[in-house]
């Protein structure tokens, strides 16, 4: 891990150490009081000596990894957002644009060898602590890339499995990516039996009507489940044409993905049948016009 700045955490709760991308010289007490006022212009980290978090401030929590097990999906929302294995079982090729502490990357690429992983970060300030979560450097399998998500994906080459959308700002989801034309776009470049998923979190203003905007484009091929622990929703769009889920099949195979994965994908997918047959995607849409 490359040398980063060190100082106790200043805050009553999120107790540990802070570490920063500083030059040794920083002054300990000026990035004290612009943590604390909220001032600090770059993201940090705090290691409590059981896990590291990675913060943009301390209201907004980005990413969580246990030292003891820093491979594994410590957050429930990036948990569900893992459940388009039901329905892609088998992904060549992954996009994820927004790569925070990197949690998703390292689940796939450790679990899914037979999978290419692409990540997309619109701040070289997060990517500057990908040694820090023990993010793989790149090669054959991976890439991590320093640019825009909605740019990346208009010269992406199609036949995406599964595209994972994680991206937030200070304020709350990519204003850049909650658009008609990205989706447009993500449509065009998922395989015919693509996933899309999106992570929905932050202050709901930040993405009324993105939920519609997804229905509308992906013919209304929506799923949205709550993530009650973290104040998220998670939503899945498929591309598949007549996409109609064989629940009863789904409900045994996710057996199968738990013993494999470790994770509960029979909650998951009731959640996601309870979801569907109550058309709680259309109902969020229309409630956030």
């Amino acid at each position: 891990m490359s040398k980063l700045y060190e100082l106790p955490s200043p805050f009553e709760v999120e107790t540990g150490t802070v570490l920063l991308h500083e030059p040794p010289w920083a002054r300990a007490g000026e990035l004290r009081a612009q943590l604390l006022d909220e001032s600090y212009p770059k993201p940090f980290v705090i290691d409590d000596g059981k896990s590291r978090f990675l913060y943009f401030n301390v209201r907004l929590m980005q990413s969580e990894m246990s030292l003891k097990a820093p491979n594994d999906l410590a957050i429930r929302y990036t948990q569900k957002m893992m459940a388009f294995l039901l329905f892609q079982p088998r992904p060549k090729r992954i996009a994820l644009i927004g790569l925070g502490g990197g949690s998703l990357v390292k689940f796939c690429y450790h679990r899914m060898p037979g999978t290419h992983m692409t990540a997309v970060e619109l701040d070289p300030e997060v990517i500057a602590f990908r040694d820090t979560f023990l993010v793989p450097a790149d090669n054959d399998r991976l890439q991590i890339i320093n640019g825009d998500g909605a740019e990346f994906l208009e010269t992406a080459d199609k036949g995406l499995d599964v595209l994972l959308v994680d991206a937030f700002d200070r304020t709350g989801f990519a204003p850049g990516l909650a658009n008609r034309e990205f989706f447009e776009n993500a449509y065009a470049k998922l395989a015919g039996n693509g996933v899309l998923v999106i992570n929905l979190a932050g202050e709901k203003e930040s993405y009324t009507g993105l939920i519609g905007e997804v229905m509308h484009v992906f013919d209304d091929q929506v799923i949205v489940i709550s993530v009650p622990d973290d104040g998220n929703h998670v939503l899945y769009a498929f591309k598949e044409s007549y996409f109609e889920p064989r629940w009863r099949w789904l409900h045994n195979y996710a057996k199968e993905l738990r013993a494999k994965f470790g994770l509960d994908f029979p909650a998951f997918v009731q959640k996601m049948e309870r979801s569907s047959k109550l058309g709680l995607a259309r109902r969020e849409a229309i409630r956030r016009r």
